[in-house]
């Protein structure tokens, strides 16, 4: 008779504590979701690097950020860590991908129509998905020049694209929901390349998150000090050179890239120590991004008041104070579901829908790679 199980047996069964996951990175995914719930319902000032009173307005554009960023390091995991699937494994990977970003585009599609007044980014998220298919073969050293060349360029076309009187009409309109111009993958192809770059390090090797935290702090500060000189100024104009959350600006791009960077490896190193078991709620709502981030869009519909002529919603429904309620809510409701059933409810539908559509052997790093930690497997994809 199979014995049953004890308590930590059937812990380590549930996917929070998997040996394939990586604590630090559900970390960073729990605080980037944390950061987004904030910037949406507290009314936060924007960030002026001169007034550390204004400080918390790191969370306008950097939350967002830090998930396209985590969502490269997803696409690197699963694609075989270290080392880069290939062969039929390669065309598994692939089309799965492709899957889920139909599927991620659908619940966007869907989370849109509930008329809550921000700007959802799934949309945004299965675009970059799809773009990322192409490159999936790709090393660290590749990805990360990649990473560099589009961040440096794309800002360019980017702001020619975005003064468009196009996006001013309703087809304009239609199609910047569609497709998530607000997170705009033309610049934001950057990120994820970056996060793609940083998985195929390894990430569980003792000194990735040390470099991690090295390139991102030298990146945000780099970013910070050329909005402060030069962010807006005439001599650079207006559109490309600046800092300003959600601008895709050039030295957004810099300092909200290398600070999505920063908090990754300094998420890693955290959970390299006992306090690990003091972040497991915010590693819960990390591990089931998807799930939090549209239960937020769900109970916000839900819980909002009734329009008053005159009225912005957004601030009618800040002046309700949700954020803490939400907030508490939606990490309780994670981590009762990460210890007792597993998988966010999403990403288990996600996967099974994948794996139907593209059947197939699981894609798995090269046993070097998984002898040093680095295995990940296609049903990680929240990762």
């Amino acid at each position: 008779m199979t014995p049953v199980p004890g308590w930590g047996e059937a812990l380590r069964q549930r996917s929070l504590f998997s040996p394939s996951r990586i604590d630090g990175v559900d970390l960073a995914r729990g605080l980037a979701v944390i950061g987004m719930l904030a910037a949406h319902l507290l009314v936060i000032p924007d960030l002026d690097w001169t007034d550390p009173a204004t400080y918390d307005g790191l969370v306008h554009g950097r939350s967002s950020i830090l998930f396209a960023t985590l969502a490269g390091v997803s696409i690197g995991l699963i694609s075989g860590g270290l080392r880069p699937v290939s062969g039929p494994g390669l065309a598994t990977a692939r089309l799965r991908l492709l899957v889920r970003a139909a599927a991620i585009w659908v619940v966007g599609v869907v989370l849109i129509l509930f008329a809550v007044p921000v700007y959802v980014i799934l949309p945004a998220y299965a675009v970059l998905f799809i773009i990322a298919a192409a490159v999936l073969p790709l090393r660290a050293r590749s990805l990360a020049i990649a990473a560099v060349v589009v961040g440096v360029i794309a800002p360019f076309p980017q702001a020619a694209i975005d003064a468009l009187a196009f996006w001013s009409t309703p087809a304009g309109d239609d199609l910047s929901n569609a497709v998530g111009w607000h997170y705009p993958f033309l610049t934001w192809i950057a990120f994820v390349l970056a996060g793609m770059a940083a998985a195929r390090c390894d990430l569980r090797r003792r000194y990735t998150p040390v470099l991690l935290v090295l390139v991102g702090a030298g990146l945000a500060l780099a970013g910070a000090v050329l909005d402060v000189v030069w962010g807006e100024s005439e001599s650079f104009g207006e559109t490309v050179w600046t800092g300003e959350a959600h601008s895709s600006g050039l030295f957004e791009v810099v300092g909200s890239g290398g600070f999505a960077l920063l908090v990754l490896g300094l998420c890693i190193l955290l959970c390299r120590t006992p306090l690990t078991w003091l972040a497991l709620p915010l590693r819960a709502v990390g591990s089931m991004p998807l799930t939090a981030y549209s239960a937020q869009i769900v109970v916000w519909a839900a819980s909002r008041p009734a329009p008053e002529p005159g009225t912005f919603e957004l601030d009618a429904y800040r002046a309700l104070e949700p954020f803490w309620p939400m907030t508490l809510g939606i990490v309780a409701g994670c981590t009762l579901w990460a210890l007792l059933v597993g998988r966010g409810p999403l990403e288990a539908g996600i996967d099974a829908l994948a794996r139907r559509v593209v059947p197939g052997t699981a894609v798995v790093a090269s046993a070097s790679a998984a002898d040093r930690g680095g295995s990940a497997r296609p049903d990680k994809l929240e990762r």
